[in-house]
């Protein structure tokens, strides 16, 4: 079904309550709702600890849905599976959507809250020396895009950025655009209503909208790059990699044959799926716990 902004209200409750169901919520330690400080107000967040140790490093996690659908609800079951799988305390966030908040309000709200994480990791028993971002589609963009802000604006560098089938080009023309425009989870003619949605009036090559058309990708923290093979976005996920190894930054480039975009919530419905997020968590454990606790 094309989306409109017309129908967005509604394609919003059927995403949330069909999300909401695809895999009952696993229980971890705990579950604390608060808001962090943001540029308009405070920024729901959602943190899950999968033990009381305190010191755990922490994923702050970006929820995908285009940048127009989804909320900390839709995402839950999968951050309690993440937290549990790879043994790190996540923070999820409750970003602003287009297109009622268009770019860069989302970005300015993940940016400011992962700032926070990083500023203020002892409230939530973790290791400010070990945060990374994160975020699939829409989120991976986000995760991705904050990297470049912390860079040019100076800032410490998260410890990694995990980019789960990224949204990194609105302007893309690349091959799997064409070869998977009719993707079943996510199709391109509606993928591309979410990019106008979000970027209002700005451009799609502005690079902390589309973080493709970055200069430089040096100084970047390492990262994993996961796509499916079934996915538009394919290539684009694929370029952005091979530009950070050139970069020199660290990069694990992982393609998954038979999933389609949108896959890690259907980790309990589909066990290629299930496969997949073992993989990236064992990954981002593997990452995190690489250097032990920075004891800061």
């Amino acid at each position: 079904m094309p989306l409109t902004r017309a129908s967005l209200a509604a394609t919003r409750e059927r995403v949330r309550a069909h999300m909401s169901a695809m895999a009952p919520p696993r229980a971890v330690h705990s579950v604390v709702e608060r808001g962090v400080p943001g540029p308009s107000g405070p920024i729901p967040m959602r943190v899950y600890r999968p033990r009381p140790t305190p010191g755990l490093p922490v994923l702050v996690y970006a929820h995908g849905g285009g940048w127009v659908m989804g909320d900390l609800d839709t995402h839950d079951a999968l951050c309690r599976e993440i937290s549990l799988r790879a043994d790190v305390v996540v923070a999820a966030v409750d970003y602003r959507l287009a297109p009622e908040h268009p770019f860069p309000a989302p970005l300015e709200d993940f940016h400011a809250a992962a700032r926070w994480v990083v500023g203020n990791a002892a409230q939530l028993g973790a290791d400010p020396g070990r945060v990374a971002v994160g975020g699939d589609s829409a989120g991976g963009n986000l995760a991705a895009a904050a990297c470049l802000l912390a860079r040019d604006r100076g800032e410490p560098q998260f410890a990694l950025q995990w980019l789960s089938y990224p949204a990194l080009d609105g302007a893309s023309e690349r091959r799997s655009w064409e070869t998977y425009a009719d993707g079943p989870m996510l199709t391109v003619d509606n993928a591309r209503t979410m990019w106008r949605m979000y970027a209002g009036q700005a451009d799609l090559r502005e690079p902390y909208l589309s973080p493709l058309h970055a200069d430089s990708l040096a100084g970047l923290p390492p990262a994993l790059v996961a796509t499916p093979q079934h996915d538009h976005g394919h290539d684009d996920a694929a370029a952005f990699a091979q530009r950070l190894q050139d970069s020199g930054v660290p990069v694990e480039f992982a393609s998954f044959e038979g999933l389609c975009h949108g896959f890690l919530p259907l980790f309990a419905q589909v066990p290629a799926a299930m496969d997949a997020l073992d993989l990236c968590c064992d990954f981002l454990r593997s990452a995190l716990n690489a250097s032990g606790p920075t004891g800061q």
